[in-house]
């Protein structure tokens, strides 16, 4: 499509717009889009209400933004609060303050520093978390790196290289008794596993170190397998 042909669509105060094709869409005030939009950019800084489904190349959340439909976006960025209805999906996603997604993600990188809830499967070639986070699917990244802040689920977690660590700080330290650093998840898969303060039914791997503070059912390993004194390993065997 031809870019020069495209306006732009600011809305300051309150408004409202059909939607339509745009070059870049600008949401100041209390603006809803009740259909479609299509888009090189979109930048949310007050309170947005997207109906339909959003396709951009470039997208960022500043204040709080709802959208209703599905949201595909080569960029985006939410530095303040976004409710994602459906599915997003995108090539980078990066998460400092508040996501919510009722359905599936699905990206090439994944950053997350603030508080990320999907409803369903969460798919990346790259997860990095220091945050919390809950993922009611599956979890599948090639590279799954999360440090915990928090309290923290995903029903099961599959990928190359999984390293699960507690967050340490003095600010951590401190709220400890508060926001104890700790996932819980059914299942975890992989071929090189490091884990710690974790509750798991099952972890399987081809190399397989648990850490102090995890609570495992049963390991199961093909090369090689190390456990802290500090863990709690119901059974582990080598397959």
């Amino acid at each position: 499509m031809d870019m020069k042909s495209r306006g732009d669509l600011v809305i300051n105060g309150f408004g409202a717009s059909n939607g339509g094709q745009f070059q870049l869409v600008t949401l100041n005030g209390r603006g809803t889009v009740n259909n479609a939009i299509e888009c090189v950019e979109l930048d949310c800084n007050g309170s947005g209400i997207l109906n339909g489904n959003v396709l951009s190349e470039k997208a960022k959340v500043n204040g709080h933004a709802r959208f209703r439909g599905n949201i595909d976006s080569q960029n985006l960025k939410i530095d303040g609060s976004a409710r994602i209805d459906k599915n997003l999906t995108a090539e980078k996603l990066k998460v400092s303050g508040k996501a919510t997604v009722g359905g599936k993600v699905k990206c090439e990188e994944i950053k997350i520093q603030g508080t990320f809830t999907v409803g369903g499967d969460c798919e990346a070639e790259i997860f990095q978390a220091e945050s919390q986070f809950t993922i009611g699917g599956l979890l599948n990244a090639d590279e799954v790196n999360l440090k915990l802040f928090g309290a923290c689920f995903a029903k099961e977690i599959g990928g190359q290289t999984i390293t699960i660590k507690a967050k340490g700080s003095l600010v951590g330290n401190l709220l400890k008794s508060f926001f104890k650093p700790q996932l819980e998840t059914e299942l975890i898969e992989g071929d090189k596993i490091e884990i710690e303060n974790t509750i798991a039914k099952i972890v399987r791997g081809n190399q397989v170190k648990i850490g102090p503070n995890c609570q495992i059912g049963l390991v199961e390993y093909t090369e090689e397998c190390s456990i802290d004194k500090k863990a709690v390993v119901a059974e582990n065997k080598k397959v």
